[in-house]
């Protein structure tokens, strides 16, 4: 007796796990997030606040051959597993480019457009209040989006819209990262070092030749990518950067994308289910693969690590009334809140107008306010950047005071807006290229 083994039945969860589950792993991360957040906050204003701040300020050194690496620990969450977290958004940002909703101008152009003025805005607004000032330098903290927050909010209040919108706003989140990631790369760089450069194209290099040759064991990429961590950091340029770009160098396709059909006798030989195995491994592109692994260990672990020592900010009566009245402060609420929600909105207006975009199926105007209003859900890459920008500790907690109160006015928006929302039913369906398919693109998002 026989049984047919189709590979692509045995990588069915992997490859197909759907639109829906994508948004519950995210809107899981979020709530977890969010939790680490509260928990960040309660301990640092709490009669253990000055211990739990020196524990995260403690040093750890690793030593490399000749490289020795000292970093306090909040330092090696940001600069080391904050490196994983780009590379799975590397990994996202390549397959929408290759496979997904940005695959091609047409469907780019909308959350492209969309998310260069929710960048601008912003930027413009902060500048406004910051210009030559001690806080001039946190421009780039009110550019961007937290997915795992906005897609949070959205699962909770977005049940009944349409899946369109949905997709707009992952297409704007991702797109809002290539931003983010062009702005850390250009100017929260510092001290460049051309020769750690030139180790870092010789690694890009040889990532390119293994793939070349076929070589596709995995320690000898790790291995590598240490080695571009280490070069990167080294070079001035932020060392999370080298987990982008190996994100964007993965396969984005299938080594094998026709499925098979093997009969498997009950005797048969070992050697035999794992050629079975390896076909099936290879019908799944290795974006899909590792973001299939990763995704779930940076939305559960290294992001509330980062949140619980970023996140705790000192919250006393004198602190806060300095922060309301701290352009830092004001610059990145009124950037978060208002910036984004008229950077994006205007900017999907002209796209449309102008025919270079169009709205998605049964999406309306006040739906897209409601993703600007997410989409001014900072957090994550805000409190990065805030890093970045600030080494005063006093800036860095105006700063922070901005994205979380920022971060809580845009849920709230965003959430009371997208409520009101009619469901597909109901909803009067914007103007629409026939040969655009809003749900296709992310149909099979792992």
């Amino acid at each position: 007796m026989s049984h047919a083994v189709s590979v692509e039945t045995s990588t069915r969860r992997t490859t197909r796990r759907g639109f829906r589950e994508f948004l519950r792993l995210e809107s899981a991360g979020g709530v977890c997030l969010l939790s680490a957040t509260i928990i960040a906050l309660v301990l640092r204003n709490s009669p253990l606040g000055e211990d739990v701040a020196q524990f995260w300020e403690q040093h750890a050194v690793v030593t490399l051959g000749p490289i020795s690496i000292n970093e306090s620990l909040t330092q090696w969450i940001n600069d080391g597993l904050m490196a994983i977290f780009f590379f799975v958004a590397g990994l996202e940002i390549k397959r929408e480019l290759v496979v997904g909703e940005l695959r091609d101008l047409r469907r780019a152009a909308l959350p492209a457009f969309a998310a260069m003025g929710g960048m601008i805005v912003p930027a413009g607004i902060y500048m406004l209040l910051n210009f030559g000032g001690a806080g001039a330098q946190g421009w780039g903290i009110p550019l961007a989006t937290d997915i795992a927050f906005a897609v949070a909010v959205l699962a909770v209040v977005g049940r009944h819209l349409p899946s369109g919108l949905k997709v707009f706003l992952l297409s704007l989140a991702i797109a809002d990262d290539i931003g983010a990631v062009l702005v850390i790369a250009f100017f929260y760089s510092s001290s460049i070092s051309f020769s750690w450069l030139g180790v870092v194209a010789g690694l890009i290099a040889t990532v390119i030749v293994m793939r070349r040759a076929d070589i596709w064991f995995v320690p000898a990429y790790v291995i590598v990518g240490i080695g571009l961590w280490v070069a990167m950091l080294e070079s001035g340029v932020h060392a999370t950067l080298a987990g982008v770009i190996l994100g964007l160098m993965a396969p984005a396709v299938a080594r094998r994308p026709t499925p098979t059909v093997i009969d498997v006798e009950p005797s048969i030989p070992l050697g035999v289910l794992r050629e079975v195995l390896r076909d099936a491994r290879e019908t799944v592109p290795v974006t899909d693969r590792l973001l299939h692994i990763l995704h779930p260990w940076t939305a559960f672990v290294i992001l509330p690590l980062f949140a619980l020592a970023n996140g705790g900010v000192a919250l006393s009566a004198a602190g806060v009334a300095d922060a309301a009245t701290s352009p830092i402060t004001i610059g990145i609420v009124l950037g978060l809140v208002a910036g984004k929600t008229i950077g994006i909105v205007v900017a999907t207006r002209l796209a449309v107008l102008s025919g270079i975009g169009s709205l998605p199926e049964n999406v309306t105007w006040r739906g897209v306010t409601g993703v600007a209003f997410l989409g001014g859900i900072g957090f994550t890459v805000s409190l990065f950047i805030t890093g970045l920008a600030f080494t005063d500790t006093a800036l860095q907690d105006s700063a922070k005071m901005g994205v979380l109160a920022a971060s809580l006015i845009a849920a709230v928006a965003g959430a009371t807006v997208l409520h009101r929302e009619p469901g597909p039913g109901s909803a009067t369906p914007g103007p629409r290229r026939p040969d655009v398919d809003t749900e296709e693109p992310l149909a099979s998002v792992p």
